[in-house]
């Protein structure tokens, strides 16, 4: 998931903390600011997959961050801990210039949980209670050029909320049938405790990377900009020695699958949650000849895919 909030306004999150906690959220979609500087704010619906038309008096200047849903939708109100999938064109405050555009592409997840109610609770109160369909705008303050760095006007952020989806709680394990994989790949067995232990016995390298399903979950599909969720066990090719495992750790890791490397963003990219992968990693989609830490060369692992977002 790209955090495309903070890309867009660093030091949001520090802005938006000062108010201390919120208060518990009410029905409906709570506004806030100076929002009477989104009176002359004229929106044309150009569909979900189009940024809407814009107009507004320039220059848009706010002192503290401002919010308001803009146009009602006609959906359900987005509850609490809920993911509202989201569409957001940023605009500049000072001339209207185009920032950042998301419409065309996939809607942006964001998980209405206690952690965005506590970091950000005018976004967190803003959106929940707010009907799909809805048009929100958000003003974030500009900076005075400081050390060297040029001044920020006002951001303008239009938001519209797509759908808003219950979170669906991770798996405890792989759960889906099991899958008999090709002959000459290292092997997995489950320990006594259910742990999957890896033998690389009569393996040879890969030539491309292997992503076998040993269990093919039912779950839904993982794209390679999700955040995932899941335990996993790795050991070199050579010698099948164990260099990490989240088992030993006691709990599951989680991840967006843009920020490991190559060989899981590709290998687990099109699989589904609940599903039992293994991974044969070649060097150049692992960590190269250098290798990292204990991790060197070809590797391979096991991944329980549990929950993802």
């Amino acid at each position: 998931m790209r955090r495309l909030l903070a890309i867009l306004i660093p030091g949001l999150l520090l802005l938006t903390a000062c108010g201390g906690s919120p208060a518990a959220p009410e029905p409906t979609s709570q506004s806030t600011g100076d929002t009477a500087k989104f009176d002359s704010l004229k929106l044309t619906d150009n569909g979900d997959k189009k940024a809407p038309g814009v107009e507004f008096t320039k220059p848009l200047e706010v002192t503290e961050p401002t919010v308001k849903v803009v146009a009602e939708g006609s959906g359900d109100p987005v509850k609490p801990n809920q993911v509202a999938n989201i569409s957001i064109l940023a605009l500049n405050g000072t001339d209207g210039s185009t920032l950042e555009d998301t419409f065309a592409g996939e809607p942006e997840p964001l998980e209405l949980n206690e952690d965005l109610k506590t970091g950000s609770a005018f976004i967190y109160n803003a959106f929940v209670g707010a009907k799909v369909g809805s048009s929100l705008a958000l003003a974030i303050p500009g900076q005075a050029a400081a050390a060297g760095a040029p001044a920020q006007p006002t951001q303008l952020l239009l938001i519209k909320v797509l759908s808003a989806a219950d979170v669906t709680p991770a798996l405890e394990k792989p759960e889906g049938d099991p899958v008999t994989p090709p002959a000459g790949l290292p092997t997995v067995k489950e320990n006594d405790k259910g742990v999957p232990e890896i033998s690389v016995d009569g393996a040879a390298a890969p030539t491309a990377l292997v992503a076998q399903d040993l269990i093919k979950g039912k779950g839904a599909e993982v794209k390679a900009t999700d955040t995932l969720t899941v335990n996993y066990v790795g050991v070199n090719l050579v010698g099948g020695t164990k260099f990490d495992s989240s088992f030993d750790r006691g709990e599951p890791a989680s991840f967006p699958l843009t920020g490991v490397i190559k060989g899981w963003t590709q290998g687990l990219a099109g699989k589904t949650v609940g599903s039992r992968v293994l991974l044969v990693v070649p060097k150049d989609l692992a960590y190269g000849d250098a290798g990292q830490g204990e991790a060197k060369g070809d590797l391979v692992f096991v991944v329980d895919i549990l929950g993802v977002k």
